[in-house]
């Protein structure tokens, strides 16, 4: 299974009034293990930076000036995503704009559903909690001293660190969630693994003196103690 984590920076919040995306990054996964592939891209916005924005990723005019426009990188981009599900953190953000911006150069669209929100995941695992990338670091002990300023490429390979451990760490099944019949110790109700009994019971570990003074033990607590109505 092949996934793509991606973001993006931008100039604003909103495409509709004008504002576009000036860098994409985006890390190919496969069966949730990172291959080395990546995709990042700086993008001539056509506009002036907004000194909010600026402070967000630090991307100025001056720096976007030479960099190409998004109608001349569209295709390399399409090409790198291909039809592979894209990880987002706040998908419906990212999906936006670029969605906005293949519209502008009469590119198809991504279906929305091709995006998995690490937001949303992260709200219905921590409801509540602080679901931010940071907080997620903290939570999982990803290292993000590197992120002084947002930058795509850097909080694209965060976020695949924070995905794997949301989903359950870098081999979140084992490979043991295979569809069809149940294999050999799978359950017929939900076809997970489960460990079937041994055919013979271990030999007991304590010893003969160990069990003399274990029940010693027992005694000196009394015919009230707790213990010998449990045990």
């Amino acid at each position: 299974m092949r996934e793509i984590v991606l973001d993006t920076e931008t100039t604003g919040f909103e495409p509709e009034d004008g504002d576009r995306i000036v860098e994409i990054g985006a890390v190919e996964l496969y069966n949730h293990v990172p291959t080395g592939r990546v995709y990042h891209q700086y993008i001539n916005p056509e506009r002036s930076m907004p000194q909010g924005a600026f402070e967000v990723h630090g991307l100025g005019d001056e720096f976007l000036a030479d960099k190409p426009v998004f109608k001349a990188i569209a295709q390399a981009f399409v090409d790198f995503v291909g039809d592979a599900k894209l990880v987002i953190h706040n998908a419906a953000f990212d999906m936006k704009f670029l969605n906005a911006e293949l519209r502008w150069v009469n590119f198809p669209e991504l279906p929305w559903d091709q995006a998995i929100d690490t937001l949303a995941i992260a709200r219905r695992r921590f409801p509540g909690s602080p679901a931010s990338l940071d907080a997620l670091c903290r939570r999982f002990g990803v290292d993000n001293s590197a992120r002084e300023k947002h930058g795509a490429l850097l909080d694209s390979e965060i976020l695949a660190e924070v995905y794997l451990e949301l989903i359950g760490g870098r081999q979140p099944d084992f490979g043991l969630s295979d569809h069809g019949a149940p294999k050999e110790g799978q359950s017929e109700e939900t076809g997970r693994w489960r460990p079937s009994a041994r055919p013979n019971p271990l030999p007991p570990r304590l010893t003969e003196a160990e069990r003399a003074a274990h029940d010693t033990f027992i005694k000196s607590m009394g015919d009230n103690a707790l213990w010998k109505s449990i045990s």
